[in-house]
């Protein structure tokens, strides 16, 4: 199974944006953003190049396509990762890279035809917030678990069951080899097609976009126990409104939100 990789030219922020919300609509999973363009990726299988096209035409922008094979990837990646730190909370790198010194947690991450590997804001933020939340001897739902980068703070942290799903193979695939890479032993990695679980956790993360999360928004609600904490991000900020109203809507308070470069991070409790 391949990847497309497709580059929209644009230089405006606000067109930006609103270009990423409306991918993630239509299944593209991955975004790289540069002075010039948007960088966005999609399963070859999924790709649908006239809808792609009505899409685009709408604010006539045009794009520019290419084919990334599995064996082609890591070379992709390789020849543009840099390590990622976190305040000094946590560091992000690859087994090529130097370990960053004065943080208190480092993650070694190899991602393969997946995405998550905390250059995107909402990753970062994500992060950031859960810092402030008490994962000792908690179970925890990643869902949308990407390379598995999440799920792995969160045993690092002290969390005693963490389920890692992902609808996607190669992010399985990722997911397994970066849990076992950083030696985690809490970890359950699963592939499913919802957040449909009748389990319940203490903690449930999700950082996927609007669709996805709107979609499965009781089904999450089903998924943390009274009094548990959710992060939700993979949002722009104009989507806060309509994930605070449907998640007040089901009982959850809205606790924080952080921003970086229009993207948006939420903190929410089951009361």
């Amino acid at each position: 199974m391949n990847y497309i990789e497709i580059t929209i030219p644009a230089t405006d922020q606000e067109i930006k944006d609103q270009i990423i919300a409306a991918l993630a609509d239509i299944g593209f999973d991955g975004f790289e953003e540069t002075d010039d363009a948007v960088k966005s990726f999609i399963i070859e299988d999924d790709f649908n190049e006239s809808e792609l096209t009505q899409l685009l035409e709408l604010h006539h922008l045009s794009f520019t396509k290419s084919i990334i094979q599995k064996q082609n990837w890591n070379k992709l990646w390789e020849s543009n990762f840099e390590p990622v730190i976190v305040d000094d909370f946590v560091s992000i790198r690859a087994d090529f890279h130097k370990p960053v010194k004065g943080v208190e947690h480092e993650i070694l991450i190899t991602p393969k035809m997946s995405f998550g590997t905390g250059h995107h804001a909402t990753t970062f933020m994500m992060m950031q917030l859960m810092r402030n939340i008490n994962f000792s001897n908690k179970s925890v739902f990643d869902f949308g678990t990407g390379t598995g980068i999440l799920a792995i703070l969160a045993e690092q942290l002290g969390a005693s069951e963490i389920l890692a799903a992902d609808n996607d193979d190669w992010c399985i695939e990722n997911a397994l080899e970066n849990v076992q890479k950083n030696s985690c032993t809490q970890i359950s990695v699963k592939k499913v097609d919802s957040a449909q679980l009748h389990q319940q956790f203490d903690v449930v993360i999700a950082n996927i976009n609007k669709h996805i999360i709107l979609a499965n928004i009781d089904f999450l609600s089903a998924d943390i126990v009274k009094g548990g904490q959710i992060l939700l991000s993979g949002l722009l900020k104009e989507d806060e409104q309509d994930i605070v109203f449907a998640c007040n809507n089901i009982g959850w308070t809205h606790v924080q939100t952080i921003e970086k470069a229009n993207w948006i991070a939420l903190n929410f409790i089951n009361q």
